[in-house]
């Protein structure tokens, strides 16, 4: 008897098939709140988690970026504006909701970008296409996380460089009981109150427990075949942006 292969969905068990539209389904249910209830969750902090992953992406003008699962374009919008007319700028997201919301925010603000509805493990671009590709936070609800780490690196040109910043392991021990009180009673029902839907924000809290910690998702990384590969601790490993190189 064939076993059906099966991944995780938060701390669930799915056939593998089914991941990616669950996935689907929390983030279309989200899209139209997900900026504010970033700002709640964080306090804030994720514009600054964000700004010091552009900061590390050394970004120029006129190179080309990809912005994968950019949602509702944070990072697109900072990128455009350093790269300028002669750069590009793709935001591009698996789920179509997030990009409409994003693409819709980007326009209502001037800014043209790119827009390309995509699945990581398997990016629809050329080989050695981007300057940069950053992926904030994504990864973590990836199927086949290292499947997309190979299709980055395929589509990164030489020299060319990509930033993960995602949920990771919390560093500081004693404050464990405390974010774990955070992460399950009060983030599922901020999200009841704020977007009236309790489980999307406790799947997400789930996904980041069963996310790879700083030092696997290096190996992974590593083993994909980036090269130079390290990682930097924010807000006590709360969130780590995890940095490597194609040569």
């Amino acid at each position: 008897m064939t076993t059906r292969k099966t991944t995780d969905f938060g701390f669930t068990q799915v056939p593998i098939e089914e991941k990616a539209k669950r996935v689907a389904d929390v983030f279309t249910s989200v899209a139209t709140r997900y900026d504010v209830m970033n700002d709640l969750m964080s306090l804030g902090i994720h514009r600054l988690w964000k700004r010091y992953a552009i900061e590390l992406s050394a970004v120029k003008r006129g190179q080309k970026v990809l912005d994968l699962a950019g949602g509702t374009g944070d990072l697109a919008k900072q990128f455009a504006a350093i790269t300028g007319g002669i750069g590009n700028v793709v935001l591009a997201d698996i789920n179509a909701d997030m990009l409409r919301v994003g693409r819709e925010r980007l326009l209502d603000e001037g800014i043209v970008v790119d827009c390309a509805q995509v699945n990581a493990e398997c990016l629809p671009f050329a080989d050695n296409t981007f300057d940069i590709i950053t992926i904030a936070f994504g990864l973590r609800n990836v199927t086949d996380k290292a499947a997309a780490l190979r299709s980055m690196l395929r589509v990164l040109k030489p020299s060319g460089r990509v930033l993960i910043l995602e949920f990771s392991e919390l560093q500081l021990k004693p404050l464990k009981p405390f974010y774990d009180l955070y992460s399950f009673k009060i983030l599922p029902l901020m999200g009841k109150l704020v977007a009236n839907d309790a489980e999307s924000y406790r799947y997400l809290a789930e996904s980041i427990r069963m996310h790879p910690n700083q030092e696997t998702l290096l190996n992974m990384m590593q083993t994909a075949g980036f090269e130079r590969c390290r990682y930097h601790n924010l807000s006590g490993g709360i969130v780590a942006i995890h940095c490597g190189y194609k040569f």
